[in-house]
């Protein structure tokens, strides 16, 4: 019985605070996207992970968070450029619609200030700010973490992680994202599918299958004439595959990158054939959580300990 899951990358404007020249397009796009994500995933019944910027969860602040070990100028756009932006730096709105949606998704994190982990200049303290805080804010709301997404996919201080009780992290994807991906998968035959592992922290690593908008621009809108969207025919092969296998499929967005109807078009598309495979097949939907759990259940009933690079460690 295979499965697929669905993650998206809640932030606004934290996504693109620390950028010299942020895409306008996506920044504007972010509440948008968010409810449209969300009117879509209770349309069709489709849990996700949502994995949210925990500064997001304030009601307000300073602009300064002077008790951050940030780097000079982290906060820098946030007490300027978007000092009178506060829609784009706090959404507990937002957050609130998440909560209360009749669909049962799992409310994961995306750090506090979209620090980047895996960076050079990210040292233990920063991570260990980074992650006191989102728990602590969540905490607040009486929510509890078990998921983590890394800012733009940066993997590092999984010990951190650890410490703070979560569960599984979403891991960097074996697949090339648009073009490259598609070629890789249509004329090579690479599979879509990835199989978690247990690290030696004791997280699970939930590897991305696919990210839902990696084919834009031009070149999208020459094969759309021509063809069909691409990433809807790419997604529907990966649920195709999780249907024959006992695989997992796991494709990923920012709710941020849907800025045009024909966006909105793309993931009503994907969720609706999930949906139909769903009930005509035994396919399941699940969250990164549901994964991480079935994923340790299955190693301790077999009497296994922690695995290191996807080994347990009676395989050595």
């Amino acid at each position: 019985m295979g499965s697929v899951v669905l993650s998206l990358d809640a932030e606004l404007g934290w996504g693109f605070h620390d950028l010299e020249s942020p895409p306008s397009n996506r920044v504007e796009a972010g509440r948008r996207g968010w409810s449209t994500m969300l009117e879509l995933c209770e349309t069709y019944e489709i849990p996700a992970t949502w994995a949210v910027v925990g500064h997001l969860m304030l009601e307000s602040c300073d602009g300064r968070h002077e008790e951050h070990p940030a780097p000079p100028g982290w906060f820098e756009r946030e007490r300027g450029a978007w000092a009178d932006r506060e829609e784009l730096r706090f959404a507990p709105d937002l957050v609130d619609a998440l909560l209360a949606s009749s669909v049962d998704h799992e409310f994961a994190s995306h750090s506090f200030s979209h620090v980047l982990f895996g960076d050079a200049e990210t040292d233990h303290a920063l991570a260990t700010a980074e992650l006191e805080q989102a728990t602590a804010i969540a905490d607040e709301w009486g929510q509890s973490l078990e998921s983590f997404i890394y800012p733009r996919n940066d993997v590092g201080h999984r010990d951190v992680l650890a410490d703070y009780g979560l569960a599984a992290y979403r891991g960097k994807s074996p697949t090339e994202d648009g073009l490259r991906g598609i070629v890789d998968t249509r004329v090579r035959d690479q599979s879509l599918l990835v199989e978690p592992s247990v690290d030696e922290f004791g997280l699970v690593n939930v590897p991305a299958s696919m990210f839902l908008f990696g084919f834009e621009g031009p070149a999208r809108t020459v094969v759309e004439s021509v063809w069909t969207d691409p990433m809807v025919a790419q997604a529907r092969r990966g649920i195709d595959e999780a249907v024959r296998s006992d695989g997992i499929f796991h494709m990923w967005l920012h709710p941020n990158n849907l800025t045009h109807k024909r966006d909105d078009r793309r993931m009503r598309a994907i969720l609706s054939y999930l949906a139909h495979q769903r009930a005509e097949t035994t396919l399941t939907v699940e969250t990164m959580a549901q994964v991480a759990h079935r994923v340790t259940t299955t190693a301790n009933a077999n009497g296994q300990t922690v695995a290191v690079d996807g080994r347990s460690a009676s395989d050595d």
